[in-house]
């Protein structure tokens, strides 16, 4: 299975309680750090909706 690189590339504040939950669903706390994850539905559906917010990058 394919890996990506998620990168939390703003701040969670001032954005809406899913969309926190949704980051710290991912692994993501702080600004700069990145976390590898399998391209899975589920996990490609979880970046959509924070996507304003982090970058990703194959692995």
């Amino acid at each position: 299975m394919a890996k990506i690189k998620v990168t939390k590339q703003k701040s969670a504040i001032n954005r809406t309680k899913r969309q926190k939950l949704t980051l710290e669903a991912l692994g993501l706390k702080r600004i700069g750090q990145t976390v590898e994850h399998d391209d899975t539905p589920n996990i490609l559906g979880m970046i959509n909706k924070v996507k304003h917010l982090v970058s990703v990058e194959e692995a």
